[in-house]
């Protein structure tokens, strides 16, 4: 594993930890879930051989500190942090970005808000779920989350998410645990301490956020919605499902499922540098 450049960058209200790796055009990648910059280990030293593979901690989880902890989160906020690495990194030139689950919600509003920057966004599994047809029932599943954390705290929370998550149908108990890779299983440690502030304060501000469609109709062109192979049926699936379908695009499925990129490292990162090299 090549050890990456690291730096800091000063946001409004948040100072970024990022690394970077290789040379050629720049790929930006957007973490999602309780995930940073180590989310990546198992894909960026393979794409660095062909492009420059910025990634960070979004604001407030790992290394990437809050100026007030407490702070609400925003999608727009967070995409404007991938801006600023963009406007660092690749000042002249628009950049190539891949954002998983929550990172996919805010590399989608990094397109529709600033296109001029984006070359293509891969979006993989965003649960985006207002734009569904049943998405009262998912802002139902948001507020039992808010208030069962509120109220019991995180575990139930997380139960409560979980079961709103299972696929359509899914009755049985949850699937015993994959086993990581060994650099997965290593950061599990930071993944678990940054999941309070994900259930607490990401969960409730992504998943009420509703994208601009009519912005992803004329951009349709820089966009692919990409799914996990294993996730058909799941809440996480749907959203990118439903939009492919009303943009007239193709589904594009990667190995695994929503966590594919930490389950199958090798097959993701090979398939993303296919996706952006069509």
């Amino acid at each position: 594993m090549t050890d990456p450049t690291i730096g800091s960058l000063r946001v409004d209200g948040a100072t970024l930890h990022y690394e970077v790796r290789g040379r050629g055009p720049l790929l930006l990648l957007i973490p999602g879930g309780a995930g940073g910059a180590a989310a990546f280990d198992g894909i960026a030293d393979e794409l660095a051989a062909a492009y420059t593979v910025a990634t960070y901690d979004p604001r407030g989880m790992s290394r990437s500190t809050l100026d007030d902890p407490e702070a609400e989160q925003h999608v727009a906020e967070h995409a404007d942090d991938a801006l600023r690495m963009l406007e660092l990194l690749s000042p002249g030139a628009p950049a190539r970005v891949f954002g998983a689950s929550s990172g996919a919600i805010a590399a989608v509003h990094l397109l529709t808000t600033h296109p001029e920057r984006v070359e293509r966004v891969v979006a993989h599994e965003p649960p985006m779920v207002e734009v569904l047809p049943d998405a009262a029932e998912h802002r139902a599943l948001l507020a039992r989350v808010r208030e069962t954390f509120r109220t019991q705290g995180l575990m139930p929370a997380m139960a409560v998410l979980a079961e709103g998550l299972k696929k359509e149908g899914d009755t049985t108990e949850p699937k015993a645990e994959v086993e990581l890779p060994p650099q997965a299983a290593a950061r599990a440690e930071q993944t678990m301490a940054n999941i309070p502030y994900f259930v607490g304060r990401i969960v409730p501000a992504f998943m009420a956020y509703a994208p601009d469609i009519h912005r992803l109709e004329a951009l349709s062109d820089r966009l692919v919605l990409a799914c996990g192979q294993d996730s058909r049926g799941e809440l996480s699936y749907r959203p990118a499902a439903f939009l492919a379908e009303r943009l007239g695009k193709e589904l594009r499925h990667f190995p695994g499922g929503h966590i594919g990129l930490t389950t199958h490292p090798a097959e993701f990162g090979a398939q993303l540098d296919q996706v952006f090299r069509a």
